[in-house]
């Protein structure tokens, strides 16, 4: 639309303004921070913004370049309106019914808690003014983020509106702002799209609460095993080695179940659509819900695997550790003798750390091909190489890291204190199944079938087969 355009030609199309900002101003209701950040990114997109307020004179400080007049005048100046009220104040508008008769009223407010009314915001806000468009959207982004512009975290902007053309109006702006636009149907949607601000890390949530439970079972566990076994059987006080020894032992256990757990699932798959013959079928409903937090998972592991580190190279500088080596120089210095080189356990020593290092610098790689600055970058195959096969050789290296520590003390009967054993052997069960079951699935013969049957092949059930052959 060129700039000769009458103003009169605009308003006889309401719901396509925001191809000509420049001609028709854009109005919000409410003048707090989210409403200031909105008019001032409005402003940087070229749009023009009125803001309508009880107190036209007295409103505070507002972006630059922007208008302030009453409600009714605001209203009655533009076609798009953004309610940037909060639910409680939304009485007033029914004494605007004929200023916002046709307009399009942007909703984005949120509330405190999940059902705190019996319907939607945005459905209430269309119940009270009947004769405008009503579209949930913008909710979801915070004041900051609509001022300093979209950034990979909080980029996408939902829609929802039982007006198709009201919805195209205000996807329209949200794009020329420069944010993606997806549209989550009628206005009925409009509750889940409340909800989305009120929910705390819903995708970490079973990541993080598996972490604090294997990390409280683990701790309790080896605290059992190995300060209060100390103390009763041989009557030794070493609880000091909770702070550092106890807790270097549970993080590399946390670490290695969790990564394990990051690839348990997608085994589970392929072994069901092996069973079943199709990939046509969905998983579980728990097998979904444990596939779609992966990412999380090894992200929490690779947290407690940097913990194990950082404490490793802390454990050379503890006093506890300084006072035992030189109590050994000094009584071998007093009975004159050295000890003998062994090659055997130097290579045990050098093998174990080395495949440790390796390990944890594949986890790094797998962290940080998770960030979305990163996988952005890759292409699909690129990632999927990284983040599976990648992936699976991060899991034999750490697992190996632990087989190595452990190496012959499983035949020691020293080791299963009050006849449990170490936690090390425990970490290794899930890990160990995993990489097992891999290298079945990896067999020529059962790699093949479940290739086919990723791409579209189905085993059909000979029964069936007998039946559709009678019936030819």
């Amino acid at each position: 639309m060129s700039k000769e355009v009458k103003p009169e030609t605009v308003s006889l199309c309401p719901l396509n303004m925001a191809a000509a900002p420049e001609q028709t101003p854009l109005c919000i209701f409410g003048t707090g921070d989210l409403g200031f950040s909105l008019g001032r990114r409005l402003l940087q997109s070229g749009y023009r913004v009125v803001y309508g307020s009880r107190r036209p004179h007295s409103c505070g400080p507002l972006p630059p370049g922007t208008q302030v007049m009453s409600h009714g005048a605001a209203a009655q100046s533009a076609n798009l309106v953004f309610i940037c009220i909060h639910r409680e104040n939304y009485g007033f508008l029914e004494t605007l019914l004929p200023e916002l008769r046709g307009k399009v009223l942007v909703d984005v407010s949120n509330n405190l808690k999940k059902n705190q009314y019996p319907e939607a915001n945005a459905e209430y806000l269309q119940r009270l003014v009947p004769g405008a468009h009503v579209v949930k959207g913008f909710n979801t982004l915070s004041a900051w983020a609509l001022q300093n512009g979209p950034s990979d975290a909080n980029r996408q902007v939902y829609l929802c509106g039982n007006s198709a053309e009201a919805k195209q109006t205000v996807a329209e702006t949200a794009t020329k702002l420069g944010f993606t636009v997806l549209d989550r149907g009628s206005l009925s949607a409009a509750r889940e799209l409340e909800d989305f601000p009120l929910q705390l890390f819903p995708e970490w949530r079973m990541p993080l609460r598996l972490a604090v439970g294997l990390t409280a079972f683990f701790f309790f566990y080896l605290l059992i095993r190995d300060v209060i076994y100390a103390y009763v059987e041989q009557q030794k006080d070493i609880s000091f080695r909770i702070m550092v020894s106890l807790a270097n032992k549970v993080f590399p256990i946390v670490s290695l179940i969790m990564l394990s757990l990051c690839y348990l699932p997608g085994v589970i798959a392929a072994l069901l659509q092996l069973y079943r013959g199709t990939k046509y079928k969905r998983f579980p409903d728990w097998l979904d819900r444990w596939m779609l937090c992966r990412k999380q998972l090894g992200l929490v592991a690779l947290a407690f695997a940097s913990l194990h580190v950082l404490y490793t190279l802390l454990i050379p500088i503890r006093y506890y550790v300084r006072y035992k080596v030189a109590a050994s120089t000094i009584s071998q210095i007093k009975e004159n003798r050295t000890s003998e080189f062994d090659t055997a356990i130097a290579w045990r020593t050098d093998s174990y750390y080395s495949v440790g290092i390796l390990g944890f610098g594949l986890y790094l790689l797998l962290g940080i091909t998770s960030l979305p600055s990163v996988s952005n970058a890759l292409s699909w195959r690129e990632f999927s190489f990284i983040q599976s096969k990648l992936g699976y050789v991060t899991l034999l290296f750490c697992t190996l890291h632990t087989y190595l520590y452990g190496w012959n003390k499983f035949l020691r009967p020293s080791t299963y204190k009050w006849y449990t054993p170490p936690g090390y052997m425990l970490s290794l069960i899930v890990p160990t199944v995993v990489l097992v079951v891999k290298l079945l699935l990896l067999l020529p013969c059962v790699d093949r079938t479940l290739t086919r049957i990723r791409q579209g092949w189905e085993r059909t059930d000979p029964e069936d087969g007998c039946e559709k052959s009678l019936l030819a």
